[in-house]
């Protein structure tokens, strides 16, 4: 089964299992494909998928009423390219996509040939970018992006709506964040401001800016404003991977999320929604600035 599956499926499967291994699940613990979905940025059908091939593979098992179950711990696929390679070649199709010089529709050869990469690291972004919704295959040959490069116009109106869906969210009477979800953001938050910025490091600062966003709304108990704010997160992702704001506007960010999360902790949601509308006004400005 595994000789006829997608590169996707076989690259969602190495990142299940590394949340099998992040998060100590152990055998019996269900494997919610939604939840997974969520976690890692891509629609629930590649998600399934994958949890098949772990089942033709021994490590899952469908269990009737119950869904997928961990039946026993998979063990770590080795990526044996760097990740901080792969993260550079992500930022340089970004900025390439920024300047325009990577249009709508494009090769796997000509994006080789604007970033001077070989083929495999090409073709592992872009299977990358695939997952997370940025890009989808053309029928017969090459790739096209979902979305039309975003102007100054376009990134207003996105935070326009973000202000009226996560404020809505904190308030929402169903809103419960786990303490355990809270814990490790704030320890991503607390290792982004201790760790000098790098070029690279806007990868790492988008992934957990978005999965902060993302999941204070899923907080919120409403699965249209989570759905929103996943479709904001795709819009977002790839422009944000070529970070133009320098890292003092780092530290603000981090400090704003993790005030906003000391509230939530507390219980204080109408300040922490109140810290959320100066947050992403404050963002706004840096784009209309």
């Amino acid at each position: 089964m595994s000789d006829a599956s997608t590169p996707l499926q076989q690259d969602l499967m190495r990142r299940i299992v590394e949340v099998i291994h992040e998060d100590d699940l152990q055998p019996g613990a269900r494997l919610r494909q939604n939840q997974l979905a969520e976690r890692l940025r891509v629609s629930r059908t590649p998600v399934r998928m994958a949890l098949e091939l772990l089942e033709a593979k021994g490590f899952v098992q469908h269990e009737p009423n119950r869904g997928m179950m961990l039946a026993s711990i998979p063990p770590r696929v080795e990526v044996h390219d760097a990740q901080p390679a792969d993260e550079e070649l992500l930022i340089a199709i970004a900025r390439l996509r920024r300047e325009g010089k990577l249009p709508e529709q494009f090769a796997e050869l000509e994006l080789m040939r604007l970033t001077g990469r070989e083929r495999t690291p090409v073709r592992r972004a872009l299977i990358k970018l695939e997952g997370m919704g940025v890009i989808q295959r053309r029928k017969g040959y090459g790739w096209h992006f979902f979305d039309p490069v975003r102007d100054m116009r376009a990134r207003e109106e996105s935070y326009n709506f973000r202000l009226l869906i996560e404020c809505a969210a904190i308030l929402s009477p169903e809103f419960s964040l786990p303490g355990e979800w809270i814990r490790s953001m704030r320890a991503r938050h607390q290792a982004m401001l201790a760790n000098p910025w790098t070029e690279t490091s806007s990868v790492t600062l988008f992934e957990m800016n978005a999965e902060f966003h993302l999941g204070i709304s899923a907080a919120s108990g409403n699965r249209y404003i989570t759905e929103a704010m996943n479709r904001q997160n795709q819009l977002r992702r790839l422009s944000n991977y070529n970070w133009q704001h320098g890292s003092d506007r780092v530290a603000v960010t981090c400090r704003e999320h993790l005030e906003i999360l000391e509230r939530l902790e507390r219980g204080d949601n109408e300040v922490a929604a109140a810290l959320m509308r100066k947050h992403l006004t404050g963002a706004r400005s840096t784009v209309s600035g």
